[in-house]
């Protein structure tokens, strides 16, 4: 099967240097910046029961010509970028609002 069918997998690694795996599951641009919006892939069957299912949503930033995921500092961008997945994402998969949004 051909490649471009596949999942699109990236390695994070975190400040204690512990490396996680994620899909990319959508990935935008705006007059802001890059962003995707990331899962947690597992290995082991039982670790994605127990998952909370929240999207994981970095800005993609280029540093000495590599593309770097990082968190999204500023609440407002975050907010505005979550929605935007949100939105894009409610039709392929089943988003569920939290209260007192």
């Amino acid at each position: 099967m051909s490649e471009e069918y596949g999942n699109d997998l990236v390695t994070v690694v975190d400040d204690e240097g512990n490396q996680h795996q994620f899909e990319v599951l959508d990935a935008i641009e705006t007059d802001d910046g890059r962003y995707v919006a990331l899962v947690p892939v597992y290995d082991n069957p039982s670790d994605l029961i127990n998952d909370d299912g929240e999207l994981v949503i970095l800005t993609v930033k280029e540093e000495n010509g590599e593309d770097l995921l990082l968190p999204i500092e500023d609440d407002d961008e975050f907010e505005e970028i979550a929605e935007i997945f949100e939105e894009r994402l409610a039709d392929l998969y089943e988003v569920e609002e939290l209260e007192g949004q």
